[in-house]
């Protein structure tokens, strides 16, 4: 009889024990793999289609592993067979993966079949990984420290401010010690000299003929100087920056990011006028970029661009939320910058693609610029001084070839400008 429950007992001691082992492998299965590969794999394959902790042409990635296993009763299998060939799990009548096909539009995940189990198990490690808490807090704390620190100190203000006050007491300490003076003078029957009386200086520089020529010359010369300057400003809107209804900066995007110019003023190569790029344009990237996450400023905090991208999908009538277009879209009335007269032509794609000129030449340094600006004054002498500076490429340019040779005959030169080959002329810009 005892031999029996010995046996019972051992017999229940080995399967809570193996339930125990089973639980505990499956823990260290869930947790296997590198998070730091993982999150490069991730970069490269999914990050183009999801977000760990938000939706988009994907379901958010954040735990799947686990949520998976918990609320479908799904197995790592499943995971592996869906990155590999979605198409065939959804073809084979697989309830669950027909179910995600049919939620997110019919979209089509592509398949990775050359991402082996231990690139999978990174990936998972890396989903797996807890939220971490959000940099404003630890940003407040410096700049609480560093506040707490100015006012630990003396300020500026305060002596500047002190020692205003001793220069205001020195004086009237200097006003009182001569009344005083004046006064014991008087009584103690002392003279003060008196003050010789003289012709005034202004008299004698208006009795003056000789000098007041020399002024009314000279205040003629500066007036027509002030005069001149004056009227040839007008129509001159060098270093205009209007504010635009969505904040858009150029320092992030042809700057930070390294955006090609012509990506989004793509016109400029092929026509005349370099195009206000469509929020199509800004979308191509934005539908996957929904926050910003660089550097800022007290002036342009997160918040702000963030709250600038919530402006451009409410333009472009794109539905965050569901990743999907409401069909209710809203022009962005852009207020322009540079705008030539009408009398004056100009070409984007002749200076661009046939002669090279980079877009800083005439539009400044504008992969550092916040707020985009006129740079240049975009006046007839500036293009003039452009054309007269600024040689021509003709190499593997069969086209100026001919014309290249009999001018550098005519001029004796090896390089020609764009002055040489007719860039002064009238009809150029004006016709």
């Amino acid at each position: 009889m005892r031999q029996v429950i010995h046996r019972i007992l051992s017999k229940n001691t080995l399967s809570f024990c193996l339930i125990i082992l089973l639980a505990f492998t499956s823990v260290l299965s869930a947790q296997e793999g590198d998070s730091a590969k993982g999150k490069s794999l991730f970069n490269a394959n999914c990050a183009a289609c999801h977000q760990l902790d938000k939706k988009m042409t994907g379901p958010a990635l954040r735990n799947v592993e686990a949520r998976l296993s918990d609320e479908q009763g799904l197995d790592r299998d499943w995971i592996h067979s869906w990155i590999r060939n979605s198409s065939g799990l959804i073809k084979s009548g697989d309830s669950y993966a027909n179910k995600v096909y049919n939620e997110f539009g019919g979209a089509a995940m592509t398949a990775f079949p050359q991402l082996s189990d231990d690139d999978i198990s990174n990936i998972l490690a890396y989903t797996a990984e807890e939220k971490k808490a959000p940099a404003a807090a630890a940003t407040g704390g410096a700049a609480a420290t560093q506040a707490s620190a100015t006012t630990g100190g003396i300020s500026n203000e305060i002596v500047l401010g002190a020692l205003a006050i001793l220069f205001i007491l020195l004086a009237a300490g200097l006003y009182l010690v001569n009344k005083t003076l004046r006064r014991y003078a008087i009584a103690s029957n002392i003279e003060l000299p008196e003050d010789s009386k003289r012709r005034p200086l202004w008299k004698a520089f208006l009795q003056n003929q000789f000098l007041m020529m020399v002024v009314t010359i000279f205040f003629l010369l500066s007036s027509a100087y002030f005069v001149y300057g004056y009227l040839s400003q007008i129509g001159v809107d060098q270093g205009y920056q209007p504010v635009q209804p969505i904040h858009f900066s150029h320092k992030i995007h042809a700057g930070d990011n390294g955006i090609d110019c012509k990506y989004c003023h793509s016109s400029a190569r092929v026509s005349k006028t370099s195009g206000v790029p469509s929020l199509n344009v800004c979308m191509n990237c934005h539908k996957s970029i929904y926050e910003y996450n660089g550097e800022t400023s007290p002036e342009y905090s997160k918040e702000f661009y963030d709250g600038e991208i919530k402006k451009l999908y409410a333009a472009a009538g794109w539905d965050d939320a569901e990743q999907k277009y409401t069909g209710e879209s809203s022009p962005v009335k852009w207020v322009r910058i540079h705008n030539l007269p009408d009398f004056a032509y100009f070409n984007h794609s002749q200076h661009v693609t046939v002669a090279g000129v980079e877009c800083q030449t005439c539009h400044g340094p504008v992969e550092e610029m916040e707020v985009a600006y006129q740079y240049a004054p975009l006046t007839m002498g500036w293009c003039i001084n452009c054309h007269r500076e600024t040689d021509v490429s003709v190499k593997d340019n069969a086209y100026y070839t001919k014309i290249h040779d009999e001018l550098s005959k005519k001029y004796g030169v090896d390089k020609l400008t764009a002055a040489q080959f007719g860039g002064l002329e009238c009809g150029k810009c004006h016709y």
